[in-house]
């Protein structure tokens, strides 16, 4: 059922200060990051993020960011001071940042301890729950004095539908293969879990207790799901799932059920999350109609 808006308001209130005072938001650790004044130079370290503070209208305060970071286009102009699971201090210090915003496991926690020992404020980014992907936006919108709150709510209310739409749809068995070798999976503690169960699915391996775990071909097998779903930079299929098709056995492989989502948009905590989570309810209703038939 999709939240009042006056319910939705009431959430995102305590983050929001009057203006022209000093401004301040939790960040997803619950730690409180302060500001004298609304961030004027963001260094953004994760594509998310940037991808946030564009929504959020604070693009043009991004002074750098990771290699990653290509949406949108404008974001290829800023300069870049991360690879994956490195920094360039030195050039983050240079940058006089008043705000870093940091994906806190996109890094190792000595280098996230590297960038708090510079001295600047920073907000730890780390959606638990498609919720917390709003929140975000609405926080960074409080500390870079933006209006989070339409982008904030643009998202949730795509979410909210998509819930809505398939709320009590018969459950399909889904598999999310995250890598082929070795093989891993997502389990019920990621959003992707969340996203496969508002569209009616049921992530085979929700009860695993790492949130990425590894299993093996057999337990695939004995959890014989209906749809195998991964993921690939625009969508591009590669031979990741052809190794399924050597087990007719696999109610996926009867049905014909494997789907490639675009990496770029359901990996990444932004507002495009919003919209591939709706291909991937889109496969879900399909594998549905194929299998209930």
């Amino acid at each position: 059922m999709k939240a009042p808006a006056a319910a939705w308001a009431l959430v995102l209130l305590p983050f929001v200060t009057s203006a022209g005072a000093t401004v301040s938001a939790n960040d997803d650790t619950g730690t409180r990051v302060e500001l004298p004044r609304p961030a004027a130079r963001i260094v953004s370290l994760a594509p998310h993020i940037t991808e946030q503070l564009f929504a959020i209208g604070a693009g043009d305060r991004i002074v750098g960011t990771t290699e990653y970071a290509d949406f949108p286009a404008a974001a290829l102009a800023v300069p870049r001071v991360g690879r994956a699971h490195s920094l360039d201090l030195e050039r983050i210090a240079a940058l006089k940042p008043d705000l870093i915003v940091i994906w806190g496991s996109g890094f190792p926690p000595a280098i996230l301890s590297s960038v708090r020992r510079l001295g600047h404020p920073v907000f730890v980014s780390e959606p638990h729950t498609l919720e917390d992907v709003a929140r975000s936006m609405q926080r960074l919108g409080v500390l870079t004095g933006q209006d989070g709150s339409k982008a904030a709510g643009e998202f949730k209310a795509k979410v909210d539908g998509l819930r809505s739409q398939y709320a009590g749809s018969t459950p399909v068995r889904v598999f999310y293969q995250v890598w082929a070798t070795p093989l891993m999976t997502l389990s019920g503690r990621h959003v992707i879990s969340e996203a496969i169960a508002l569209c009616g699915g049921r992530n085979v391996f929700a009860d695993l207790v790492p949130i990425a775990p590894q299993v093996s071909t057999e337990a695939v097998l004995a959890a014989d799901p209906q749809l195998i779903v991964t993921a690939e930079p625009g969508a591009r299929p590669g031979q990741a799932l052809t190794v399924w098709a050597r087990y007719p056995m696999l109610a996926a492989t009867r049905l014909g059920q494997f789907v490639t989502l675009d990496a770029d948009r359901i990996n990444r905590y932004g507002p495009r999350l919003a919209d591939e989570i709706g291909v991937l309810c889109a496969a879900i209703e399909t594998t549905r109609a194929r299998a209930f038939k």
